[in-house]
């Protein structure tokens, strides 16, 4: 059920990044324009004495103020307590800071006492960066806050359309009932972009496709497309659902993943011979007895010929001449579309192909997905949020990728602007 916002305060550490910058002001900036959350004031915190950019609104401006502190000294941290954080309000703190400084901040705002039951700390990916080092985070926040406090951000979970993926199959008698080994042949998420690294390659260079957008984007996608949805479905059970899903699959067998980067990635990074991968195909397989033997290609890339991510459903076929996908879009131009043979008009008997589609109005809004987290975030609903156990699974099922790469494992070369097939079918 959803509850109504309450008299709270966002604490932003990093307000002067750029995820503040560019995401999480002008979602405010949205989000204030909706009575219910005239309660809600912004805390920027930051090293130094900074300005709102000019863009920020008067709206949010405002209803910002800023403090100023060392986020490596205890005192600050104290301080930080006593003049902002109290216990008549919500206090919500957003770590939109660098992946190595949320451990640090977790530990002094525990050991300060700034882990109150009114207090909730949104975090940003990635959760580790392979299995041990995502038990350890967990373990280390699990120290100092509770899981009703802990809310791990995946926007893509956030999505208009992810959500959608939920109601499009619990909703429609006729998907419900084949959405399983019966009927589906094959399940393909793909989320592709035509960019490159673009300026970030230092986090790239640690980082790489499997670390940004595979293990967290696309495994939940691939949770919410295979989970169990009971009869008596309500949004609060969605991350156990998706837990459920993800605990299900095998782990990740290196012989039917492949790896590769694009031909100018290391003059880019300036680092010849790296072997950071811009390009990740793999295939998992689930034990649920619903999905046995159906292949889940997972596949993700940049410099790539189109920006698209999509899940796409490949029904069985009784004969060669049937269509038989059905695409969810996530982004962009999100909605779902079949391919459907008709009769060609004329006196023929010929078919021809057509897409049946649905997509949302050109004038609808959709929020963004910074929108909704922040919204779930103060209205204290955690199913848009990736639980720890969540976060161990899928690392769980990608270790064994990371540790055969680890020893060397091929990594295959792509110009830009190639096709996932083209890579995948390279000699």
């Amino acid at each position: 059920m959803t509850q109504k916002a309450t008299k709270t305060k966002l604490i932003i550490f990093g307000i002067s990044g750029d995820l503040a910058k560019r995401k999480l002001l002008p979602a405010l900036d949205q989000i204030f324009a909706v009575d219910e959350f005239n309660d809600v004031t912004i805390v920027g915190v930051s090293r130094r004495d900074i300005s709102l950019p000019e863009t920020v609104s008067k709206k949010v401006r405002s209803r910002t103020s800023l403090f100023r502190m060392n986020m490596a000294e205890s005192a600050d941290y104290v301080r930080l307590k006593e003049e902002v954080v109290t216990k008549t309000e919500n206090a919500i703190v957003y770590l939109a800071v660098p992946p190595l400084a949320v451990g640090q901040i977790v530990r002094m705002m525990g050991e300060a006492g700034i882990n109150t039951p009114n207090v909730k700390v949104l975090f940003e990916k990635p959760f580790g960066i392979d299995y041990a080092s995502s038990v350890e985070m967990n373990d280390l926040i699990s120290q100092y806050f509770t899981p009703e406090q802990t809310y791990r951000i995946d926007h893509y979970l956030a999505k208009e359309m992810a959500q959608n993926i939920v109601m499009f199959r619990r909703s429609n008698a006729l998907l419900a009932r084949v959405w399983n080994k019966a009927s589906i042949e094959s399940i393909e998420i793909v989320a592709t972009e035509k960019i490159g690294i673009e300026g970030r390659a230092e986090f790239y260079e640690q980082t790489g496709a499997l670390r940004d957008v595979l293990q967290g984007h696309m495994m939940q996608l691939l949770a919410l497309a295979t989970m169990d949805i009971p009869d008596n479905f309500t949004w609060d059970q969605l991350p156990t659902l998706r837990l459920s899903a993800l605990q299900s699959l095998d782990a990740a067998d290196p012989r039917e993943a492949l790896r590769a980067q694009y031909d100018s990635y290391q003059k880019e990074v300036d680092n010849a011979g790296s072997t950071t991968e811009t390009f990740v195909a793999t295939t998992l397989h689930s034990t649920n007895p619903n999905w046995e033997g159906v292949p889940f290609r997972l596949i993700t890339g940049k410099a790539l010929n189109e920006k698209s991510t999509e899940i796409r459903v490949y029904f069985r076929k009784t004969h060669d001449a049937q269509t038989n996908c059905l695409t969810l879009k996530i982004q962009p131009n999100e909605g779902v579309s079949i391919m459907l043979h008709v009769k060609k008009p004329g006196y023929t008997r010929e078919l021809e192909e057509h897409t049946l589609s649905f997509s949302y109005p050109e004038d609808a809004r959709l929020p963004d997905a910074y929108e909704q987290v922040l919204v779930d975030s103060v209205r204290a609903e955690q199913s848009l949020f990736t639980s720890g156990e969540e976060t161990i699974e899928s690392w769980r099922v990608l270790q064994p990728l990371l540790d055969s790469w680890a020893m060397g494992d091929t990594l295959r070369y792509y110009p830009k602007g190639s096709s996932p097939s083209q890579i995948i079918m390279q000699k």
